[in-house]
């Protein structure tokens, strides 16, 4: 069974997203709601990676053989402006969006192996990844009039 190498990938790309969040917080500080919004989204993710614990426990994180390929680095620094502001939470995104197509991923491995617990703890994360997704994808409408068309 492979599952964990994607309970791997996930509990991984959870802490990235994470680290990725609080880095766009601070470096975006002057704006209070990218501030304040990622600290809590970061938060969440935190708390999903902890969530996973007992699946670790359960299942392991990444057979010893298989290579590590597919993974999502945390953002190591922000850029400045709204030019900058708006490829931070575009890279957010795309981390977020690997988050929420390995959370349906390993949900279609528990509804296999009838994993309720495992079916539990994909239902309450999943849902706030894809919430996470749609305050990105409505905060980068708002920032891209700013950083694309006024800023120079």
């Amino acid at each position: 069974m492979l599952l964990p190498v994607y309970i791997g990938l996930l509990h991984r790309s959870e802490q990235s997203l994470a680290t990725s969040f609080r880095q766009v917080a601070e470096g975006h500080g002057a704006e209070p709601d990218v501030f304040h919004l990622c600290h809590t989204l970061a938060a969440q993710c935190d708390a999903h990676a902890e969530a996973l614990r007992p699946l670790v426990e359960r299942y392991g994180e990444q057979p010893d053989d298989e290579p590590e390929r597919l993974h999502a680095d945390a953002l190591s620094s922000t850029r400045e402006g709204p030019l900058g502001l708006l490829r931070d939470l575009q890279d957010l995104y795309l981390i977020a969006s690997l988050v929420d197509i390995t959370w349906t991923l390993v949900k279609q491995a528990g509804q296999g192996l009838r994993d309720e617990e495992l079916l539990r703890i994909v239902s309450d994360c999943d849902a706030e990844t894809a919430l996470q997704l749609s305050w990105l994808r409505t905060r980068m409408k708002q920032a891209a009039p700013q950083a694309l068309v006024i800023a120079s």
